[in-house]
């Protein structure tokens, strides 16, 4: 499934993450809310995967997971080749500096209550990245890499605007030397003249840094923007997968085709009217729809779409363009391995 120029830094395999549906006088569990269920891929060191789809299908879930915010329901998530899920208290404190998010609000994600110097400072100092003869200069400078004067250090969060504040969050990540970074729809809380900064800004540092990145949004074009390779979710599973440009210009699973389709135009004369607008009813994370989870809003559904599920397929030998769809499976040959 996956075609990672250099090896793996991160690595899932079967991820699923389950949330229980108490009810009752004596709570008990009458159902689950399933997330995220059954995910697998890797990241390559120094590579950018951008994770997309629509609001509820279990990118942030994934992202939380990776960094240890939230633990799995089952699978394995793999850090430099360790299983994180076997690793013990200390061995984790250890390896939680390396793994670091941005959050989707810069504003809820900061200490309302503490300056930027203490925000940036207590994480450094706890975990013995810099000394208190060092801290400062090293806050300076992971400032000056996000943009920002060393003045904003004695200011509270509330006196920043929603762009300063993304910069001090992605500071915040930076001040503990990650390798890896969970950037959960970084851009999605911001005015569209402060996107392009930021994305630009990202961009910059995981060039500079070499850092290993997996971005969340759910608008393809500022995830083509920022990725190496993209991944599709939709309702907990992943549908396609493969290098950026091949994705948004060549996307074969008919949901991705949707995503693209759904984008904007500026130019009204260049408008489709209806082009895009998914029919049918979205699925349900407590009961997915059987055999393929999109058939209820797919145009190209049929019977057997609704009663197998398909697995990801290569659509193309050596490509690493893989996607989960029978009817694009029938189309290059592989009718006999398109379903579990």
């Amino acid at each position: 499934m996956n075609n990672e120029k250099n090896s793996p830094l991160i690595q899932i395999e079967d991820l699923k993450k389950y949330y229980p549906i108490k009810s009752g006088i004596i709570t008990h569990t009458t159902g689950f809310v399933k997330a995220v269920d059954g995910v697998s891929f890797s990241i390559g060191e120094g590579e950018t995967l951008g994770l997309v789809g629509e609001s509820g299908c279990g990118k942030s879930t994934i992202g939380r997971q990776l960094v240890g915010l939230e633990k799995p329901t089952a699978g394995t998530i793999y850090y430099k080749g360790r299983n994180l899920n076997s690793l013990k208290k200390d061995e984790m404190k250890q390896i939680r500096t390396c793994l670091q998010m941005v959050f989707q609000d810069p504003y809820s994600s900061l200490n309302p209550r503490k300056h930027i110097y203490e925000i940036l400072a207590k994480p450094m100092l706890y975990h013995r990245i810099s000394t208190k003869e060092t801290v400062e200069k090293d806050i300076v400078r992971i400032l000056d890499m996000v943009g920002l004067s060393r003045n904003v250090l004695g200011r509270y969060p509330h006196e920043f605007s929603g762009g300063q504040r993304q910069r001090i969050g992605i500071a915040k990540a930076l001040s503990l030397n990650p390798e890896f970074i969970v950037c959960d729809e970084p851009v999605s809380a911001l005015d569209v003249s402060i996107q392009a900064q930021i994305l630009n800004l990202l961009r910059s540092l995981q060039k500079e840094l070499n850092l290993t990145l997996l971005f969340v949004g759910h608008g393809l074009g500022a995830v083509n923007y920022v990725s190496d390779r993209i991944a599709v979710m939709y309702l907990g599973k992943i549908v396609e997968v493969g290098e950026a440009k091949e994705i948004f210009n060549h996307p074969v699973h008919p949901y991705t085709k949707a995503l693209l389709n759904a984008v904007p135009v500026p130019d009204p004369s260049e408008r489709e009217e209806g082009k895009g607008i998914l029919q049918g009813e979205i699925g349900s994370s407590i009961n997915p729809p059987s055999g393929c989870r999109f058939h209820t809003r797919c145009p190209y559904a049929t019977e057997i779409c609704r009663q197998r599920e398909p697995v990801l397929q290569e659509t193309i030998p050596g490509s690493g363009h893989f996607a989960a769809c029978p009817i694009i499976m029938v189309n290059h040959g592989k009718e006999d391995e398109r379903y579990e």
